[in-house]
Order: C-alpha cells, then structure tokens, then sequence
C-alpha cells in the first residue's frame, strides 16, 4: 500500500466517525464533501471562510501532528443551537456566547474523540490526544500560522447546518509507518458491492468498519434532563435577587424531558435515588413507552 493509499484510507476513516458525530448534534443539517490528501506547498487553510472557530488536538505520543476541525463562526452559533433545542440564531453575529462556546466543547470533545478513535482503528493502536483547543481566527494566514504543520495531511469537507465546514489532520511519518504495516496486515476482505460502502472512493476493510462502530459506541454523549422553560427579558436577569421565583411553563406533574446531545430522547418522572441524587425514572423512549429502571446521571451529567 502506497503512502497516498494509506493516507486516503485515513481520511475518509475519520471523516466518516466526524459525519456520524455531526449527524447526532445536528440531525439532516449534515452533508459529506471530498477527502483528499494535502499537497506540501499549500496550505490546508486556504481559502478558509472567516471569521472561523478552530478546535484542534495534538497528539501525545511523542510525534509532531494532530486534528484541526474548522467552522465559520456562524456555523459554530448554529451548531450550538442545534445541540441546546433551540432555534438557529438570526442575527450575523460572530462572537460566541458562554453556552455556545460550551456546546461547541462538548461538540469538540466527541468529534475529536471519534477522530482519535478513527486513527486508532486504522493505526491498529490506541491514539492519545490532548485535550481540545478553541481559537478564533479572523484570516486564513492567521490559522495557518498557529499550527505547525507534519510531513502529510488530509482534509476532509462538510457542510454543517448550511456552513462550511473542513477537518485537517496534520500526520506524523511515524504514523505513516504504522498504517501501512496495520492496513497490510488486515487482510484482503473488503466491505464492497451491492452490500457495503465506498467512502470517498476508498473501500473499507470489514475489520475495520465493525472496529470503528464500536469505537464510536464508546464515545460519551452529553445529557441532561428539562423541567421546562421562561422566557425574561436580558436587563432582567442581573436583577433577580438570590429567592426569587421564577415560573416555568410546566406543570409540577407533567413528565420531564430528557435530552442527549440537544434532542428530545425520552421523558420520565424525577425519583430520588438511595443515595439521596436525583434521577430519572423513563416512561416514554423515542415515541415508545418503557417500564425502565432510573436512569442516574454521573456527577458531570454524561452517560455513557
């Protein structure tokens, strides 16, 4: 297998764990572009659309390189959005609020965890990465400056509730090395024909594919569970002191919503628990009713 070969299998790998990841916080909002691999003399930021939110992982292991996910900042708003219920924000803003700078972590955190699973896959070896980082660019030259580039690359496209979007994985020799060994050694059988898929024109090996569905298994979602909601004008929110009520447009006995990555899943009744935590008690799962035992949220309100 050629370095290009490898390089192609690499990054339509990872673009599809990137899809599957976007598709959960922004469902039929997502469309898949091209992979392709980098040429040395240009850089993977040009023609970026700015201003752009960038979060970016390096690895840890040792070797030069890492994940570089790219979005305008409208679109990191509309991301945001999606994930938190709420409708698309209307206006051309392209500064971020403290909650959708928090959506657009918890975004980052999945989206590079599906990355690192994806390599680690087609590598046939753990990745470990470090923990995401988000900047703010106003120009192409400003990101590409902020990144120190590796020997090869990829880039895969997306368009993300109608923005553009582009992955780039800056790739080590080392790693190179160890994909052509691991994907020499996994065999001839591929997933192809009137009963697989080609992603990006690359054809993915059995192995592989089922090895990656169950990497992205393991990947942490956010949840969290609604009693309801207000509406208060801005100038009022400062002002309300500490014991002040203030209503919800629910009932105390109507069921509460339960949300995973910002869409409604289930919803239930509080309980609380032996160990004195609340929790939920589901009675109804995508539009089926479930005689479920509570479910407990962990201290940081993930589930696996």
């Amino acid at each position: 297998m050629t370095t290009r070969e490898a390089l192609m299998r690499l990054g339509a790998s990872t673009a599809e764990a990137i899809a599957k990841v976007l598709e959960s916080l922004c469902p039929d909002q997502v469309e898949r572009g091209d992979v392709s691999v980098l040429n040395p003399d240009t850089s993977p930021f040009a023609t970026l659309e700015t201003p752009a939110v960038a979060v970016s992982v390096a690895y840890v292991d040792g070797v030069t390189g890492g994940n570089v996910f790219l979005m305008t900042a409208t679109g990191a708003r509309r991301i945001a959005a999606s994930m938190m219920g709420m409708p698309a924000p209307e206006d051309d803003s392209s500064e971020l609020t403290v909650l959708e700078l928090s959506a657009v972590a918890e975004a980052a955190n999945q989206m590079m965890a599906a990355a690192a699973a994806a390599i680690g896959v087609v590598l046939g070896q753990e990745v470990e990465i470090a923990p995401p980082e988000t900047r703010l660019f106003s120009s192409s030259s400003e990101a590409a400056e902020a990144y120190e580039m590796a020997p090869h690359g990829t880039r895969a496209t997306f368009r993300v509730c109608d923005e553009a979007c582009r992955l780039v994985q800056l790739v080590p020799n080392a790693f190179v090395v160890r994909m052509t060994r691991a994907l020499d050694e996994m065999g001839v059988e591929h997933v192809s024909g009137d009963g697989g898929s080609v992603v990006d024109g690359v054809e993915v090996y059995v192995d592989e594919q089922v090895a990656l569905d169950e990497a992205l298994r393991d990947i942490r979602v956010r949840v969290w569970a609604e009693l309801g909601r207000a509406k208060i004008p801005l100038g009022a929110a400062p002002e309300m002191p500490a014991g002040h009520v203030l209503e919800l447009d629910r009932k105390a006995d109507e069921p509460v919503d339960l949300y995973v990555n910002g869409l409604r899943f289930a919803s239930g009744t509080l309980v609380l628990t032996d160990d004195g935590e609340w929790a939920l008690r589901l009675a109804e799962v995508a539009g089926h009713t479930a005689d479920s035992e509570a479910l407990t949220p962990e201290k940081e309100g993930m589930v696996s």
